[in-house]
């Protein structure tokens, strides 16, 4: 077997590689692009395509005025398992980095783009920085669980959003220095917040006004892809629907559309009067109605953080959560997916103060950024 090819300290240029591939990594990442861009350094974005429908990629770089991908991979969405589309990245983002030799890559969260990005850049002996390391939902179903818990053991710096997932990296015995910064939904939800009100006509476009509305979200696959588990969480949200006079405003991500459809439950959702299923939003669109809505019902680990952020009461519909600050702050509470524990989770926090902290911490994208700039001059 010949010699495998790596990156020698000489030949890596002084810059920074980012990857992208998911709704929620574009969000994230939205700071920091921009934080760069203030900054005059030289950096990139490599998209694995994870995320491939126009409303589910591109409508955020347009929406958020953000940096085209340098990078695009076009045919990673045509894999249907978890392990293949995991390669397809992996194989096209060594190529990428083969060609731009960046000192330093960033990845944030934990999808497989993350989990692809960091492990080509490792192959490569290029410096891998994990935004939002050391959630645990210790779920071990999950994917996200899996590439979170992998990223962390192979990157250098793990920049930690709270003292509390510092600490689990610590109990992990990571290998990397860790760096408590705080989350960068803070300044994405601040930045882009301030856009979608410039931008957005999405509350008189859906002919909400000033009316009280409730918000549903559901994609994860351990509550999307199994029959059962579905049908659960919608007579939860009927109970919901019949114990409130809220209408519930429903975007189905492409995922949970194609599921009720197989699963035969479109006549369930139906039955519920007040549930308006809508099309995927754009972010700006689904930040105001996150915005002004008494109370948001989702699956979603993001969703969790930027309710919090905005002062919006949530109820997670899953058995438990990586983003534990959230229940501590008084912002979250954790339903599972049974019917009468679904509504009396929305009885709880309906009737909740929304006088919490935030526990995300202030201006993490600058304390990120001048880690990355001081890291890379020292190499």
């Amino acid at each position: 077997m010949g010699k495998l090819k790596v990156l020698r300290e000489h030949e890596l240029q002084n810059k920074v590689g980012l990857f992208v591939g998911t709704r929620p990594g574009i969000i994230k990442f939205s700071p920091l692009m921009r934080e760069l861009q203030q900054r005059g350094r030289d950096f990139f974005i490599i998209h694995t395509g994870q995320h491939y429908s126009y409303d589910m990629d591109s409508i955020f770089f347009d929406e958020l005025e953000l940096p085209e991908p340098k990078y695009k991979f076009l045919d990673v969405a045509k894999s249907r398992t978890h392990g293949g589309q995991t390669a397809k990245m992996l194989l096209h983002s060594e190529q990428a980095l083969l060609t731009e030799k960046p000192k330093i890559v960033l990845v944030c969260g934990d999808a497989n783009t993350n989990l692809a990005g960091a492990l080509a850049a490792r192959k490569l002996h290029i410096m891998v920085g994990h935004v939002e390391s050391g959630l645990r939902s210790n779920d071990w179903r999950m994917p996200e669980e899996h590439n979170r818990v992998m990223i962390d053991h192979i990157s250098e710096l793990l920049f930690a959003p709270t003292e509390e997932t510092k600490k689990h990296l610590i109990e992990d015995n990571v290998k990397g220095e860790i760096f408590v910064t705080g989350n960068t939904i803070v300044d994405a939800v601040t930045q882009n917040l301030a856009l979608a009100k410039k931008k957005s006509d999405v509350l008189n476009r859906l002919g909400l006004g000033a009316k009280k509305y409730l918000l549903l979200t559901l994609h994860r696959e351990e509550n999307v892809d199994f029959t059962e588990h579905l049908r659960k969480i919608l007579e939860g949200i009927n109970r919901v629907s019949e114990n409130f006079d809220y209408e519930i405003i429903f975007p189905s991500h492409p995922r949970t559309t194609k599921n009720l459809k197989y699963f035969k439950l479109d006549s369930l959702v139906s039955r519920i009067k007040k549930l308006r299923v809508i099309e995927p939003l754009g972010y700006l669109d689904f930040l105001m109605l996150l915005g002004n809505t008494d109370l948001v019902l989702t699956d979603s680990g993001g969703i969790q953080e930027e309710s919090c952020i905005l002062k919006v009461p949530c109820v997670t519909l899953r058995q438990n959560t990586e983003r534990p600050e959230t229940i501590e702050a008084g912002s979250n509470h954790v339903a599972g997916i049974e019917p009468a524990d679904i509504l009396q989770g929305a009885k709880i926090m309906l009737n909740k103060s929304t006088n919490w902290n935030n526990p995300f911490g202030a201006n993490p994208s600058q304390k990120i950024i001048d880690i990355v700039e001081d890291t890379l001059s020292k190499q």
